[in-house]
């Protein structure tokens, strides 16, 4: 079989993924609500040939790339999604909570749909990532985050149970916050798709930090622009030669220390992501919570805080292996030398650092339910932050991600 049947074969099985972990969402929602067995059952056997389907898009990508599918952002995002389906099984014979596969399936959906939006090709490695570390390193990072996530998910169910979102207080503003936030990912994948449906792309030049000219391609209009920045596009004879252009570039001009084209995306994700959250709240006159809430009516909240803090323990070492100390060994033969306080690096460490004090308020402190419950979904919250914002805007030795 040749790599481009390989690959297409792999985009196919990532879709038919796609499908059945949407179709899968039904018989969860109504084994939870009615605790009809055959649901769960069909919701489970669903969600199983789905996570095949995911697998054999991987398989037969790491066959036609002749590496392991995890070296940008397209593909770690994708691989972590499908970890996260990996972990729920793991949880669900453990503890049999139909209600955890319900809410997992829309997150790993919108890491899946959020994944599509970059760049999918299969290109060669540059020579920082032909290692067989990198594999390891990062396959162990995107297999902890997911199970780490799963105490953001049982986190986020025992609080839509517990928090009255009824009256006024700060557990109901920030619990209304973090299903925004969630929002703000479904606008990006929408504003995104709208722009690329439209076939819109800008350039701009622009003289970087070491004095060296370098273009910014746009995939979506222009709010924030490099300093002394100009539009240019690509001559078609001869790539990588530009000429000047004439279209609009009225953006506001940021320091050229942050990626100005990839913080564009984000403040186009949070415009899109705040309409359509304020266009859900007008329809329904009702909080985004308080629409989640019936399906967590069931819910044993002992439970939820018992599976939160499993995964945690679970997860906490598989993070520290792979997003520390395979990550040193990576970087020293990559870049040869252990730690060199690159943005990604900080904030690993500032994650590991966190669920350190996670497990340590919790077996120290004696702090369970909703306190852990918040400490869970901040600590997604740094998982996220390091794997989207870090890698998005913020400039570093881990920018081809």
């Amino acid at each position: 079989m040749s790599p481009g049947s390989m690959i297409s074969l792999s985009s196919s099985s990532l879709y038919a993924s796609f499908i059945l972990y949407l179709i899968a969402i039904i018989p969860f929602g109504i084994a939870v609500r009615s605790r009809k067995k055959v649901a769960v059952k069909i919701g489970m056997t669903l969600t199983v040939i789905g996570f095949l389907a995911q697998l054999n898009y991987f398989v037969f990508r790491w066959m036609a790339a002749g590496h392991a599918p995890v070296s940008n952002l397209n593909e770690f995002l994708t691989f972590f999604g499908m970890m996260l389906v990996g972990s729920f099984f793991v949880f669900y014979y453990l503890y049999r909570q139909a209600v955890v596969g319900l809410f997992v399936l829309p997150v790993s959906l919108l890491i899946i749909a959020y994944a599509s939006m970059f760049h999918n090709d299969v290109s060669p490695l540059i020579p920082a990532l032909q290692s067989h570390w990198l594999t390891i390193h990062v396959m162990t990072v995107a297999i902890a985050s997911a199970v780490l996530s799963i105490s953001f998910i049982t986190g986020l169910i025992y609080l839509l149970k517990k928090v009255n979102t009824h009256e006024k207080s700060k557990s109901s503003f920030f619990l209304e916050l973090v299903l925004y936030f969630m929002v703000v990912v479904i606008g990006f994948i929408l504003v995104t798709s709208s722009f690329r449906i439209m076939d819109y792309q800008a350039s701009y030049q622009f003289e970087n930090m070491d004095g060296e000219m370098q273009v910014y391609d746009y995939q979506m209009p222009a709010i924030v622009l490099p300093v002394d920045s100009e539009p240019v596009h690509v001559l078609e004879n001869s790539p990588g030669s530009y000429e000047p252009a004439s279209h609009f570039s009225g953006g506001i001009e940021i320091l050229n220390i942050i990626d100005a084209a990839k913080l564009n995306s984000v403040l186009w994700s949070f415009l899109a992501g705040s309409i359509l959250y304020f266009f859900i709240r007008i329809i329904t006159r009702k909080k985004i919570a308080q629409l989640l809430q019936p399906f967590t009516h069931k819910v044993d909240l002992s439970l939820m805080d018992e599976i939160s803090y499993r995964s945690v323990m679970i997860g906490f070492p598989l993070f520290a292996l792979g997003g520390l100390f395979f990550a040193m060994i990576w970087a020293q033969i990559a870049w040869t030398r252990f730690w060199g306080w690159d943005p990604k690096e900080v904030w690993a460490l500032i994650t590991f650092l966190f669920y350190a004090a996670f497990l340590h308020l919790r077996l120290g402190r004696g702090w369970a339910g909703e306190q852990t419950a918040w400490l869970a979904i901040i600590g997604f919250g740094t998982i996220v932050f390091n794997q989207v914002f870090v890698n998005l805007v913020i400039a570093g030795l881990h920018s081809y991600a």
